[in-house]
């Protein structure tokens, strides 16, 4: 599996919010494993986190805004579509007002400032959704439509139909996302007089010029109009090019407006917190649209999460049998609670239990209806972790591991005797100074039984 990635160092940028018209500063700074995308308000006491996460989008109109706590972040989009763009991870984006700076209304800006800062090859493993069906939403009232099909890796087809004469049906598509930069990463966005016209007249792209926004002219410019887009855009004169955009600006593309809206998708598409692999085909695409169906696919990938069982073969030899485990762990009978170990890894970790009738808990615990207590559970869970945790010193046997939290523990289903237990650790973060932190499962036929957060302290014995 390919590594996580993040910046080497941070770097900032300067401009204006497109729709604010305020003078932000927006910087880039490197983060932790499994960090994800989180924004940051400087501006704000306390420096409050808005993460990434399309569960906190409340608004797309012209743009996809979040809110956290009453604490929001407008128009994420072209800054997520560089971050993805460069396969980057984990990022800290620090803002010190609410909307990033719109630049030229594309993504490249953003790209160049992360490049100049470098990207780095992290520890642990990229988490990567792998599509195996088609997965689709469709909107009836406008009729967009975004489906995601298997792919061997992540591609973008954009297509749109505005229906009318000076931009018609346009497509756009991404073929692998090491040229996001050369093709798409400059497509700026665009707007319509008449969608212009009703922006100025609710206040909105107030930071806008004709550099950053393309305006495709679709309706007739009266003297009136003129004036108004005179003093908005603070130009003593304003005409419209044989092509039907105002003029001060050339396309980079014949089919920039579907490059742009290409560009969208993936920066909405990034709120699911999840690297795809596979095609999306985006019909009609716009931010309402790319968020539902981002929602969509963030519940499919949690639930997938929940259920990703361990797949092994019972008839391979372990890594790890019995002896070799209480070789590192204390425990003895009847408290070793995990009988072999099937996969370990720098970041994860697989044990297996067998829970037989001649457990001794089984004597006592609903002996009329025997079931393994969740605590001993969490403890065989634990105890798998443990080895994990262990494996990051030199002489494990040398060592303890005490439990120090126990977080989010949910019990889903009775395990009785005769189920096979198997149990999943993955490091949440980096072991630092003997703390280490781990999401854990519990699997009984293909089915999730019990989870947990694990925070353990690595001790060495006196």
């Amino acid at each position: 599996m390919a590594k996580q990635r993040t910046i080497s160092k941070e770097v900032s940028l300067q401009g204006v919010g497109l729709h604010t018209g305020n003078e932000v500063t927006l910087t880039f700074k490197p983060a932790q494993n499994n960090t994800g995308y989180c924004f940051v308000r400087t501006d704000i006491e306390g420096n409050p986190m808005v993460e990434a996460d399309v569960n906190y989008v409340v608004n797309t109109q012209r743009g996809t805004n979040l809110e956290k706590e009453g604490v929001t972040i407008q128009t994420s989009e072209h800054v997520l579509a560089a971050c993805v763009g460069l396969e980057i991870d984990n990022i800290i984006i620090e803002l010190d007002a609410a909307e990033p700076p719109i630049m030229d209304g594309s993504s490249k800006y953003f790209v160049k400032a992360l490049e100049e800062a470098g990207i780095e090859e992290q520890e642990c493993d990229r988490e990567e959704f792998v599509v195996t069906e088609v997965i689709r939403y469709h909107d009836e009232k406008s009729g967009s439509e975004i489906l995601v099909m298997p792919s061997d890796e992540y591609q973008v087809t954009a297509m749109v139909d505005f229906g009318t004469k000076v931009l018609g049906t346009q497509n756009a598509s991404l073929q692998k996302l090491s040229d996001f930069k050369s093709e798409i990463s400059n497509a700026r966005t665009f707007s319509f007089l008449h969608e212009l016209e009703t922006l100025l007249e609710h206040g909105l792209i107030k930071g806008g010029d004709l550099n950053n926004a393309i305006v495709y002219v679709d309706k007739e410019l009266s003297p009136e109009t003129m004036d108004k887009l005179r003093v908005a855009f603070k130009k003593d004169n304003i005409a419209v090019k044989p092509n039907g955009i105002l003029d001060n600006l050339t396309l980079h593309y014949p089919n920039e407006a579907a490059r742009h809206k290409l560009l969208d998708v993936i920066g909405d598409l990034a709120l699911i917190g999840t690297r795809i692999r596979g095609k999306v085909i985006a019909n009609k695409p716009g931010h309402y649209v790319n968020t539902q169906f981002a929602k969509k696919l963030s519940k499919i990938i949690k639930a997938e999460k929940r259920n990703n069982v361990p797949k092994y073969d019972l008839d391979k030899e372990p890594l790890m049998d019995i002896n070799e485990i209480m070789n590192i762990l204390p425990h003895r009978p009847p408290f070793i609670l995990v009988d072999k170990i099937i996969e370990l890894t720098s970041d994860t970790v697989v044990g297996v239990k067998n829970v037989t009738m001649n457990e001794p808990f089984f004597v006592g615990h609903f002996p009329g209806k025997p079931v393994m207590p969740g605590v001993l559970q969490v403890e065989a869970m634990a105890q798998t972790g443990g080895i994990l945790a262990l494996k990051s010193v030199p002489d494990p046997e040398n060592y303890l591991t005490f439990f120090m939290k126990i977080d989010n523990v949910k019990f889903k289903r009775q395990v009785v005797p005769g189920d096979t237990l198997v149990f999943k650790l993955e490091l949440l973060s980096p072991i630092r100074r003997g703390i280490c932190q781990m999401q854990g499962y519990a699997y009984v036929n293909g089915k999730l039984v019990t989870e947990a957060i694990l925070m353990a302290q690595i001790v060495k014995q006196k």
